[in-house]
């Protein structure tokens, strides 16, 4: 917690300090590494590289949303009494609501945007939902909770097209996108939405301050240390492997075999 502008800021389970953290040094070590080979032709066209195994994805997926409930609700720190037990529902309700309206906004903006419903971007809209509710589950209504799912389902499919078309960062999985834009977007949003001090119900812009200001401390200083770690490390040991290693596979120089055909 940390107090400004009058407000407290408010990061229930972690879209700022977890999600847009992680986010921000996906970014930065993308950066430092560089991307894979193939991945950007000569004139800077981005080619797909896709994954191997979408129902495997999808089963994570899924995992992921299911351990969610565990996540958010268990922030709540105790389960016993009426109060808490009301506060654990709620939150496993916005936490549900967010996932679900995060997949359905990328699926459908994908579809129009490309012609079909990407799968892969649609498993990514769920986890966008998902991280962009973690900052405010406690404090926003179920139709704030949709709100910010759509957002970030709709908010994801830019930034995973600017950051690889546009920067020509190299992001496998789209993690900065994922957690970095949508736990910021979470993050500002709850500022916005929360029902006991939200801008849009009345209560002024000082909490929605208290938000700007926050994500912007945690996410200069975590900006910060990736630059210095990623690129120390660069400096003094290097962070990619040898060409043909790349090439033939790192299971097989590391563990003596190869995981995929």
């Amino acid at each position: 917690m940390m107090t400004t502008f009058g407000d407290v800021f408010h990061d229930f389970a972690g879209s700022a300090i977890v999600h847009s953290v992680g986010g921000v040094l996906a970014l930065i070590g993308a950066m430092a590494l560089g991307p894979r080979i193939g991945k950007y032709a000569k004139d800077g066209k981005s080619r797909a590289i896709p994954g191997h195994n979408l129902t495997m994805a999808a089963l994570g997926v899924f995992i992921l949303w299911l351990g969610w409930f565990g996540f958010n609700p268990g922030s709540q720190l105790a389960a016993s009494g009426e109060v808490n037990r009301v506060a654990i529902s709620h939150v496993f309700l916005t936490t549900n609501l967010a996932a679900a309206a995060g997949g359905v906004a990328t699926m459908f903006l994908t579809w129009l945007k490309y012609g079909k419903p990407s799968l892969s971007l649609t498993l990514n809209g769920v986890l966008a939902g998902l991280v962009g509710i973690t900052a405010g589950c406690d404090i926003v209504s179920p139709v704030g909770a949709v709100i910010i799912g759509l957002v970030c389902g709709i908010a994801l499919v830019y930034a995973i097209d600017f950051i690889d078309h546009k920067l020509h960062i190299d992001d496998p999985v789209g993690a900065s996108s994922v957690h970095g834009v949508c736990g910021i977007l979470g993050t500002l949003m709850t500022g916005l939405l929360s029902t006991t001090n939200g801008a849009f119900y009345g209560y002024g812009w000082g909490f929605f301050g208290a938000e700007c200001f926050g994500i912007l401390v945690i996410d200069l200083w975590a900006a910060a240390c990736g630059f210095a770690l990623f690129y120390g490390i660069k400096k003094l040991h290097g962070l990619r492997v040898d060409k043909r290693i790349e090439e033939e596979g790192l299971d097989i120089y590391e563990h003596g075999e190869a995981c995929y055909n």
